[in-house]
């Protein structure tokens, strides 16, 4: 399995190479090399999972493994060096199939308009538009809800959204 061992990797600053320590090193055993390797070599997985089983194959330090700097890995492949950095981490922290796999989108909003706003929203789309305009703009219906204090704040096209979703 993979392991945390600091080791130095160089990163452009104005011009110049700097050292930094790199936190997540891979290094992977003979049976996960050979499950990798198969991976890519069959061609079957779909391309974000081969594409994680390359970067982990040039970023193994084991004598076996590739070795390649974060650079090499990014430019070979048209990725950032970010990218690869998270797959190390993700191989480092959670294991194998946790690299192989996409991971899961973290931020989770919460809603602007529930259940119980969306019916006032509707209710006040289907009334009379409000004097000096001859009917309702998605702005208008913003601003009229926050108005009436259901939301504090909310966009057009977060009503536009919402609208949509009932037709």
């Amino acid at each position: 399995m993979s392991d945390i061992a600091p080791t130095s990797v160089a990163f452009p600053v104005n011009g110049t190479e700097k050292l930094a320590a790199k936190k997540y090193i891979v290094r992977l055993s003979k049976e996960e090399r050979n499950d990798l390797e198969g991976l890519v070599r069959r061609g079957k997985a779909v391309a974000y999972k081969r594409l994680h089983a390359e970067i982990l194959l040039k970023a193994d330090v084991s004598p076996l493994g590739g070795q390649w700097t974060d650079r090499q890995i990014s430019e070979a492949f048209g990725i950032s060096t970010r990218t690869v950095e998270r797959v190390r981490q993700r191989l480092v922290e959670k294991g194998l199939e946790a690299a192989l796999a996409r991971a899961k989108q973290q931020r989770v909003k919460k809603k602007v308009i529930d259940g119980e706003n969306e019916a006032h929203l509707i209710a006040l789309a289907c009334s009379e538009a409000p004097e000096g305009h001859s009917r309702w703009t998605l702005r208008l219906l913003g601003q009229h809800m926050v108005e009436l204090g259901y939301v504090e704040s909310v966009s057009h096209e977060t009503i536009r959204r919402t609208l949509k979703k009932m037709n």
